[in-house]
């Protein structure tokens, strides 16, 4: 019974260092050697790096739309705000030193 399992075990080793280092492993490193690292750019969509740069420039106009949106809405609010406190009654004006007009009376 022992002998039968190293025997097992033995064809089972011999198997995988044959597809490992087997016949069919030549052909992939003489492949590997003719091909080119990187593959010929036959147009601007092959271009790793132009899809990406271009891919940077579209965010960075959506960020600068989001932001002149942001920008707007803030100066409708404020104007909004002001426009409910005008109303009310109008603030007396401030000196130079921001103590308002009391301030120079005493």
């Amino acid at each position: 019974m022992g002998r039968l399992i190293l025997l097992l075990l033995f064809v089972l080793a011999a198997v995988l260092v044959w597809k490992a280092f087997g016949p069919s492993s030549w052909n992939k490193k003489v492949q590997q050697t003719q091909q080119p690292q990187r593959p010929a750019i036959k147009g601007p969509d092959d271009d790793e790096e132009f899809l990406w740069n271009l891919e940077k420039q579209r965010f960075k106009e959506r960020r600068a739309r989001e932001r002149e949106a942001e920008r707007q809405e803030e100066e409708e609010r404020r104007r909004r705000s002001q426009g409910s406190q005008g109303s009310q009654k109008p603030k007396a004006p401030e000196d130079k030193d921001g103590r308002g007009e009391e301030a120079d009376e005493a």
